[in-house]
Order: structure tokens, then sequence, then C-alpha cells
């Protein structure tokens, strides 16, 4: 892909962003503190997590790679409730042990404390990529959606980047369901994508439940190309990985 349409594709996310971020505040469907620059909270969460865990993807999974946004909330707590173990990543993954586990058989306080990102850094026990156990589900957070499973992030690319470091480490797979939670008015027809983006499985809204009717995109890979020079030396395991990686060629 050329730099001229990366930057286009690029564009057309920031303006699809801002329309939605705009749409939900006019529409009075965002919840504090506000949907401009995040994964926005909406009214009707909670009723989107219950339509959610009644799948079947969310009942069978064991460990569920989740997001720490607001909107989501409700889905982790119910999860921890239901016994099932969370893997919450650290903010911007600049951790050694970049993920939190929180784990409802050693909480000792109530799950609506321990899903929060404050509770998760609480009362969750840091770990690596490669001590996660394989992944049964994955919770991610999006801006807007498509109905074929297109999906657009709040453009900081650290949801991409946490599942292609998980996917590196064989934690998930094609296989692995992607699962998120929004409201309808975050549904769109069509959203440009990038080569590192993934795609939706299953999408949660207060009024349905909908199966992505497009092809699974999944990342196997971490695209180097893709990551800035900043980004590469402010995250520790990516720094290890490039290291491990460059000694691997230089002894072939």
């Amino acid at each position: 892909m050329s730099k001229e349409s990366l930057a286009k594709i690029k564009h057309e996310k920031k303006i699809l962003r801002e329309k939605i971020w705009e749409l939900l505040s006019e529409k009075g469907v965002a919840r504090f503190p506000g949907a401009f620059g995040r994964i926005p909270n909406f009214v009707g969460a909670e009723v989107a997590a219950e339509k959610a865990a009644e799948t079947e993807a969310f009942r069978k999974a064991r460990f569920i790679k989740a997001n720490p946004d607001s909107p989501q909330l409700p889905l982790r707590v119910k999860a921890l409730f239901e016994g099932k173990t969370i893997f919450m990543a650290v903010p911007k993954l600049k951790a050694e042990k970049p993920f939190l586990r929180l784990d409802p058989q050693k909480l000792k306080v109530h799950p609506l404390r321990a899903a929060t990102i404050k509770g998760a850094f609480k009362y969750g026990e840091p770990v690596s990529p490669e001590d996660m156990p394989e992944i049964d589900l994955v919770i991610t957070g999006c801006v807007a959606v498509t109905r074929r499973g297109k999906r657009l992030g709040k453009g900081g690319g650290f949801a991409d980047l946490e599942l292609a470091i998980l996917a590196h480490f064989a934690k998930i797979s094609p296989e692995t369901p992607v699962l998120t939670t929004i409201h309808p008015l975050q549904v769109v027809e069509e959203i440009p994508l990038e080569e590192h983006d993934f795609s939706v499985d299953i999408i949660a809204t207060p009024e349905e439940v909908i199966y992505a009717e497009g092809p699974k995109r999944f990342v196997d890979r971490i695209i180097w190309e893709a990551l800035s020079e900043d980004k590469l030396k402010a995250i520790p395991v990516l720094k290890y990985l490039r290291a491990r990686e460059n000694v691997s060629r230089e002894t072939k």
C-alpha cells in the first residue's frame, strides 16, 4: 500500500470516528465521560452485555481477553461473576508483563471493583503473554462496526497490537471469537481498513445480536513496518521480540 493510500485511509477513519462521536453526543446516548476520543460508553450498555452473555461464545469461554473501556465493564463484571478469568492489557502495553490476570477464584473484592481499570491494576496479577493460557474469547471495544465485522477503534492501534502479540505467542487463533458491545448508532455501512486491522465476529447491541457476515480478518503476526519507532521503544515486549528476531536472523 502506497503512503498516499495509507494516508487517505487514516484520514477517512478519522472523519468516521468524529462523525460517530458527534452522533452519539447529539442523540444523547453517550454516557460519562463523553464520547470524543474514546471507546464511547453508551446508554443501554448493560442490556447489550446481557445479550452478549447469552451467546454460546461467551457461555463456553473460560479465559477471556477483554478491553478495559467503560462500555464493556458490565460484561467483564458478568464474566467474573460466572467464574471466568479475564486478562486485560496494561494501558499502552508499557510494562514488562503487559497483561493483568483477574482470576475470580483469587479475588477478595467484588467483581465491580476488580473489573475497572483501577481495579485491574490493584487486584490483577501481571503476566507475560507467554505465560497466559489459550484465550477462548476476545472482548473488544469499538467506535464503529459493520455487519460484515469490520471494526474501527479509537485510533491508537493498541487493540490490534495486543491481539497480534497474543497471536505471535499462539494464545489466539483465527478460530478465537471476537465480540463487541455497541450502540445501534455505531453500526455503519463501511469502514476503510489497514493491514493490521482485525474483525469482530459477534456484535451485541441493546436490540440484537449480530453475527458478522463478512470474511474473518485475523492478523497472525506483528507488522513491524506499521509500528512507529516511538512505539517500538516504549513497549518492552516489542523490544524483546525485535531483539530476538534480530538475533535469529544473524545466526542463520
